[in-house]
């Protein structure tokens, strides 16, 4: 069984199921896997140390699966950016036909994908943001709510609001982003006026994610408690998974005298990176979302996007259906 959307037809994928591009976990294995199930795999290009990295890895993945993927391209600002354009035309080059864009000031680079009649996901965190991006051109939109992993943005209204007070103002397809797990999760998207649903946390506890499984098990035995909101202080939220480490970056950053100079070792790239693959619990920041708490095994990709699909499809045939009272 399938469930089409306007996603799914835009995307040509058989389920309206997305990955996150996480950094560092967003990887061929990963998005083959989340591919060959149905869904729409997504690599990280920033993951790759180099613009010639990432054509490499497109090219694994090529050769992983024969269904859709993407590349995820996100723009932050940055006291040293990394070769932006040099990315964006590797992505070009090497044949993508789907790229999500995040962060800010995209505008440059949604211009040069379209001109390249590549099809355009943009990720945003608030209607204004939402209605700007269509403006712009990009082709679907997904929306990420304040209980996503991640930068959830600056004004907390979670997706129950967000997904369908944005879906009352874009016209093109969206996706609903953030505190998704199950078939509920994504029977609730449709029913709020999204046509798929984006998953990050949940695909790192899955069986194809290039991640250590001590981490993939932590995810699974934390709850929805389990996440800290880190550099409020400095305008650039981001919701992380509780460790000694996030546990440390909230403690600092409520003295006054903080600065960012003082919370940077904690918070660095490559820390995260580290305890991502060693499976260390506390050596750096482990982004997670609050969904953690609906995570609860450790499937591969294809056995977790059939049961979310098959459980959407019996919540909205039987369970929604048999509410309904005859005339």
């Amino acid at each position: 069984m399938a469930l089409r959307t306007r996603v799914t037809e835009l995307l040509g994928i058989r389920h309206p199921v997305v990955q996150g591009g996480m950094m560092w976990v967003g990887r061929a294995t990963l998005a083959s896997a989340v591919s060959n199930a149905g869904g729409l795999g997504i690599l990280t290009a920033l993951t790759q140390p180099t613009p010639d990295d990432l054509r490499r890895e497109i090219d694994r993945c090529r050769s992983m699966t024969d269904k859709p993927f993407g590349v995820n391209l996100t723009i932050l600002p940055s006291v040293n950016p990394p070769p932006y354009a040099d990315y964006r035309r590797a992505i070009i080059e090497s044949g993508v036909k789907i790229v999500e864009t995040a962060g800010s000031r995209p505008q440059a680079h949604v211009e040069e994908f379209k001109a390249h009649g590549i099809t355009v996901i943009h990720k945003c965190t608030s209607v204004r943001h939402a209605v700007s991006a269509q403006k712009m051109g990009v082709d679907i939109i997904s929306i990420d709510g304040f209980e996503c992993a991640g930068h959830p943005g600056e004004d907390d209204v979670p997706g129950l609001i967000l997904i369908p007070a944005a879906a009352a103002q874009v016209s093109i397809p969206m996706i609903a982003s953030g505190g998704f797990a199950d078939g509920r999760g994504l029977a609730a998207a449709l029913a709020l006026g999204a046509e798929g649903i984006n998953m990050g946390t949940r695909f790192c506890a899955t069986a194809e994610a290039p991640i250590h499984h001590a981490i993939k098990q932590f995810i699974v035995d934390n709850d929805e408690r389990a996440t800290n909101l880190i550099l409020r202080k400095f305008h650039n939220t981001g919701r992380v998974a509780r460790n000694s480490v996030s546990d440390k970056v909230v403690e600092l950053s409520g003295l006054p005298e903080t600065t960012f100079d003082d919370i940077r070792p904690l918070v660095a790239g490559a820390n995260g990176r580290q305890a991502l693959e060693s499976g260390d619990l506390d050596g750096g920041l482990i982004w997670a979302g609050q969904v953690q708490g609906l995570i609860h095994d450790i499937p591969d990709c294809a056995e977790l996007v059939a049961r979310i699909v098959d459980e959407a499809e019996t919540l909205i045939r039987k369970r929604l259906l048999d509410l309904i009272e005859p005339a």
